[in-house]
């Protein structure tokens, strides 16, 4: 969970300086974030996360050396706490979910206002996934039939059917963007039985966080059980 006494650290990686400048100066004059490396290339900047773990990782898709997607993929395996958010120029649906799959938490246009970006960068901070209204819609359309496909193709057993009870109204909650605190609440137990629970969902389902758990569950038809949902609304 987030401490929100503590500023959130920043490295920000575009192979444009000039952005890179400029989104550095936003940063340090709308927010009170502590923006800890800057860097033109994709290399030095997985070399600045290691040395410097940050909260957030503002990510340039287009980059030169190595691709935005491959050092989000990369940042990722690095299995730190991190959160990314994809920077791009375009507004391609596939470009966003490649770099969602991939383990972006967020995903903002650079022709965005600043007021925008520093909200992304709030809302991923608290553990949410950020995508602007004006992508949103057609990003899920696109996000739903690409999972339909994907899906079909798999032969694999659909690992949902492994949840219990309990872990299936988890995960119901994990599906609205809701965050620990706030799903113990509603189940009435503890925030450590909650992250039990989803340390329990990411093994049955193969994942490694919340996002992927939420993808998996979707792309697969999740629906809570009978018992699961009437116990969340009855909780509620």
């Amino acid at each position: 969970m987030r401490d929100f006494n503590k500023k959130l650290r920043v490295v920000l990686i575009d192979d444009n300086a000039n952005h890179l400048r400029g989104i550095k100066e936003l940063i340090n004059l709308e927010s009170s974030y502590d923006v800890v490396g800057t860097t033109t290339s994709a290399n030095l900047g997985i070399n600045l996360v290691k040395k410097y773990h940050p909260d957030i990782v503002l990510m340039d898709i287009n980059m030169p050396e190595k691709d935005g997607l491959q050092t989000i993929q990369t940042i990722s395996k690095l299995n730190l706490s991190t959160r990314i958010i994809a920077l791009s120029g375009y507004d391609d649906s596939d470009l966003i979910y490649r770099a969602m799959k991939l383990g972006a938490k967020g995903y903002v246009l650079k022709t965005m206002a600043s007021v925008k970006l520093i909200n992304a960068i709030e809302e991923v901070a608290s553990g949410k996934i950020y995508l602007p209204s004006v992508l949103s819609t057609r990003f899920f359309e696109y996000f739903q039939t690409t999972a339909r496909e994907e899906a079909k193709a798999s032969d694999g057993e659909n690992l949902l059917s492994t949840l219990t009870s309990r872990e299936n109204e988890v995960l119901e909650l994990l599906t609205e963007g809701i965050n620990y605190k706030s799903i113990a609440g509603k189940l009435i137990i503890s925030e450590t039985t909650v992250k039990t629970h989803v340390n329990n969902i990411f093994q049955k389902l193969q994942v490694n966080d919340r996002t992927n758990a939420v993808l998996y569950a979707l792309s697969h038809g999740f629906k809570p059980s009978k018992t699961a949902k009437a116990s969340v609304m009855s909780a509620a």
